[in-house]
């Protein structure tokens, strides 16, 4: 079962959280509390953000990359909930989360602000973060500013180098190629999954990835998020490098790539050296999409650094 627990990010942006799973032992949930901000689960029960279980493990927060969902978390967050509270949570602009109009509330102070109240809100911290790409950065930007929060740290194929202006007209005109609406959800898997011309051979991972995102309107399927409102985001971060703020990270962390992903081995390994308490981890066969990839040999390259963080 999955539950949706409100919380408020930055400006009082609503944000969806979810956890994946049975509802921990001792959750506020099961005994009858009242919640501190009300939400409706995928059940039609109310379920509260409230502190975790004072005797459970330190909790886990999940964060999506650009165009993610929680929901891509899904698996990873079942086999972490067997002992550990792991919540993922729908990004501003994404999923179910609040999409507000205005570009300005597309910042990096924004993203960052949302995953701090996130911790705190649900009662997290010290938590071990996990992000994906654009998640990864808000991760390790968190990590730098507050390291009460933070307990741990994976990175997930994300670079701390600037990409560049080129990169930023790239994507703008990848979106304007997206044949949209598409008629079912076995055109979106295709197109992604065969047809994009960013797809080097056929991935139906990537292909399930993205029908994950889209939603029925009335013409057809379409994407949950606005791709302006995505290139914003973006824009924040693109254009600067971030070795600084990850040299600033004193909690474990461990830097993940696949190996047909978008961070180098020499970056990534640059980054295991900048990080104070630095690891590296390579998974096979697992492009840029590398949990949702390969589920199973992400789980192999993460669980032992996790169970280190944990017992420490």
């Amino acid at each position: 079962m999955a539950r949706r627990i409100d919380v408020r990010g930055a400006a009082g942006v609503r944000l969806a959280a979810w956890e994946f799973g049975d509802p921990p032992k001792g959750d506020p949930s099961d005994h009858g509390s009242e919640p501190t901000i009300p939400a409706q689960s995928a059940g039609g029960r109310t379920t509260p953000a409230g502190p975790a279980d004072p005797g459970r493990t330190t909790g886990v927060l999940l964060l999506h990359g650009l165009m993610g969902r929680a929901s891509h978390w899904a698996p990873t967050a079942r086999w972490l909930s067997e002992r550990h509270r792991a919540i993922a949570l729908d990004q501003r602009g994404h999923g179910q989360s609040e999409k507000p109009p205005q570009a300005a509330a597309y910042t990096r102070e924004a993203y960052i602000e949302d995953a701090e109240a996130a911790l705190e809100q649900l009662g997290l911290a010290p938590a071990v973060l996990i992000g994906h790409a654009m998640g990864a950065l808000t991760a390790w930007q968190l990590a730098a500013k507050r390291p009460d929060l933070v307990s741990g740290l994976i990175i997930c194929d994300m670079r701390a180098s600037a990409l560049g202006a080129a990169s930023q007209r790239e994507w703008a005109d990848w979106f304007r190629s997206w044949p949209v609406p598409f008629a079912t959800l076995a055109d979106v898997r295709k197109w992604f999954g065969e047809d994009d011309p960013w797809v080097e051979r056929p991935n139906p991972a990537r292909g399930a990835f993205y029908a994950e995102v889209m939603q029925e309107s009335a013409d057809g399927w379409r994407p949950v998020f606005e791709p302006e409102q995505m290139l914003t985001s973006r824009e924040t971060w693109v254009y600067d490098a971030h070795w600084e703020e990850l040299a600033q990270v004193q909690c474990p962390t461990l830097v993940v790539r696949g190996l047909d992903g978008q961070l180098g081995r020499a970056e990534a390994q640059e980054m295991v050296r900048v990080l104070p308490r630095g690891q590296y981890a390579e998974v096979a066969d697992a492009g840029h999409l590398v949990h949702y990839d390969q589920p199973e040999a992400w789980r192999a390259a993460v669980e032992p650094f996790l169970d280190a963080v944990f017992t420490a």
